[in-house]
């Protein structure tokens, strides 16, 4: 997994084994992270003796799988493939406050907005509840879909959690009891791969699939108040292969003013705006060319675009909105401060590690087994009717020969 983010004014990037921050404003020493370095899970925990059937989850590559920032800034997680669920204090410097250890391997992990609790989806289908106030504390399960779960976030107010998962459903229960579910949010034709809920609008939901299309909901109802092919607008298509561009990445700006959309494998952004003359729905602003396909894509606190591109020369640029087009501020300050301590963690990650697909093996393969029961049936039915002839050519034949004499 290759991402970026903002924790504060923290620019996090995310790749491989490693979490490196830097901050944009000032002059500050660079935090490092490296997953492979950190302390391995104790033997003889309650984990290792549950008996799950999954032993390669015993001896992961160390990889960041997600990672999550808390509304305030402040607070950090990530997760690997070795299962460690790490908890971080940005301010005022940067401190691990503890290492724990969860039952698979994590997807998505989402801060409540008080702060007080983490929630990590897992790819056997649990969500688990992790208290931020007791740290050291345990996993508490909380639900659980029959499919994995490949993303999860909250309402502004706490009240709901929203999960989505591979068989294309999302869920909206009540984050005080899960069990009681308010809605489902159906309509998706593939897995649904990203979730997000604009912080001033407060039964709003948009959620990407790997069928391509962008939804947006009335998530206490779960009713479908619009819909977007994304490869009808503007014409994007994925860089690679002619399947419909899987949304990987929904984004939103301070004051939810633009909500950024990132497909993989597509070298464009595509921008929407809330259009208050049209009952405050969501319509397609403007899109994005990049020369390089986005790795990620995440707005500062300012409101730019930071992206992360595969891109050699200049992989991490910065977009400022003005007028009515998102141009490239390649004079930043901020950008060459960070870009300088970036730069050489970047240069030591292998290609492939940067490049990496996330969804490609979600994809469902269907077999259209009517239609070979029915190319069978035809065949045999045509081999009985020759029999069938045959054997009239031959009975007719076998009378004329046995005519009786007079």
């Amino acid at each position: 997994m290759t991402s970026v983010g903002f924790c504060g004014e923290w620019f996090i990037f995310c790749c491989d084994t490693k979490l490196v921050a830097v901050h944009s404003k000032q002059d500050r020493e660079p935090f490092v992270f490296d997953c492979s370095a950190a302390e391995k899970r104790p033997k003889n925990t309650k984990d290792d003796q549950s008996g799950d059937g999954d032993a390669s989850e015993e001896t992961g590559s160390d990889k960041v799988l997600a990672f999550a920032v808390a509304p305030s800034g402040t607070l950090l997680a990530l997760t690997d493939d070795n299962k460690r669920l790490v908890l971080f204090r940005c301010e005022p410097s940067w401190r691990r406050i503890s290492t724990r250890f969860v039952a698979r391997r994590c997807t998505s992990l989402q801060f409540s907005h008080a702060e007080d609790e983490l929630l990590a989806a897992d790819k056997s289908g649990d969500v688990y509840s992790f208290s931020v106030v007791a740290p050291q504390a345990g996993g508490e399960l909380r639900m659980g879909h029959l499919s994995m779960v490949l993303a999860v976030t909250l309402t502004p107010d706490d009240r709901y959690v929203i999960t989505a998962d591979r068989d294309e459903k999302i869920r909206v229960s009540r984050l005080a009891s899960p069990y009681s579910i308010q809605s489902f949010c159906l309509g998706h034709r593939q897995f649904v791969s990203a979730l997000l809920v604009p912080s001033d609008q407060r039964r709003w939901l948009l959620s990407g699939s790997g069928d391509g299309t962008l939804k947006l909901w009335d998530y206490e109802s779960g009713r479908a108040l619009q819909s977007w092919d994304l490869q009808e607008l503007e014409g994007a298509k994925s860089a690679e292969s002619d399947t419909q561009p899987t949304v990987c990445r929904i984004s939103c700006s301070p004051g939810a003013r633009h909500v950024a959309v990132q497909c993989e494998r597509v070298s464009a952004v595509q921008f929407f705006a809330v259009d208050r003359e049209a009952e405050e729905r969501l319509a397609p602003h403007s899109r994005l060319p990049l020369p390089h396909c986005p790795l990620d894509v995440t707005f500062d606190p300012e409101g730019r675009l930071w992206v992360l591109m595969d891109a050699g020369d200049a992989p991490l640029q910065i977009y400022t909105h003005r007028g009515e087009s998102w141009e490239r501020d390649a004079a930043s300050p901020d950008l060459n401060r960070v870009d300088e301590a970036f730069r050489t963690h970047w240069q030591t990650l292998d290609a492939s590690s940067r490049t990496s697909t996330r969804f490609e093996h979600l994809y469902k393969v269907s077999f259209d087994n009517v239609a070979a029961y029915r190319q069978k049936k035809q065949q045999r039915l045509e081999e009985q009717q020759k029999k069938r002839t045959k054997a009239a050519q031959n009975g007719g034949g076998a009378k004329k020969a046995r005519t009786p004499r007079r």
